[in-house]
């Protein structure tokens, strides 16, 4: 078993455990709702929050979990994963989701990951291209690109020193390379490209 392999299982098992509690919530307030009729506030905060922990549990499953190359995952479930756990006030994504193999999906929301962590400004992020060959396109204002994190990528050294926000990156690399895909990155001033 490879370390990427380990590492999906991890992903995987991890989401599989957190989902069944949340869906356990989930249900709980449902049926407070239908006894009382609690329209408060703090139910609805409850709710909002129980949504957005759910919808980042299926965003992180397609990112981080176990993906064969056999399998394939719908238009309507990355549409749904993207919408809701991938959902940025100061970040708009233009993306038309399709049925796609689940190991692009999954080096697909890693890149989005990586190109979150350039924006933290706001901007707009596009998907372009066809499976297996996507690009992604960040365009905005100002840019906060760490050079030597972006570098590991498009490079065999993995000297840089991640955090446990940056580990998109490492796993990036590592699995495009295992699928024999390159990952190219260019910038001018208003503009960022990720090519997978």
């Amino acid at each position: 078993m490879t370390e990427q392999n380990l590492t999906a299982l991890v992903g995987s098992r991890i989401c599989h455990d957190l989902i069944s509690p949340l869906g356990a919530i989930g249900n709980g307030l449902e049926l407070l709702q239908m006894a009382g009729g609690l329209e408060t506030p703090e139910v609805a905060l409850i709710s909002e929050s129980l949504e957005n922990a759910t919808a980042r549990i299926r965003f992180f499953r397609i990112a981080y979990g176990e993906a064969k190359p056999e399998q394939t995952i719908s238009g309507h479930e990355l549409e749904s994963a993207l919408r809701h756990g991938f959902s940025n006030a100061r970040l708009q994504l233009e993306f038309e989701a399709r049925d796609m193999q689940r190991p692009t999906a999954r080096l697909l929301f890693l890149g989005l990951q990586c190109m979150e962590t350039a924006m933290p400004y706001g901007g707009q992020i596009s998907v372009q291209g066809t499976e297996p060959n996507l690009v992604l396109i960040g365009k905005a204002d100002r840019f906060a690109r760490e050079y030597a994190l972006w570098d590991c990528l498009t490079t065999k050294e993995k000297a840089y020193d991640l955090r446990p926000a940056q580990v998109q990156f490492a796993l990036l690399h590592e699995l495009a390379r295992d699928s024999g895909r390159t990952v190219q990155v260019a910038q001018t001033n208003h503009e960022l490209r990720l090519a997978l």
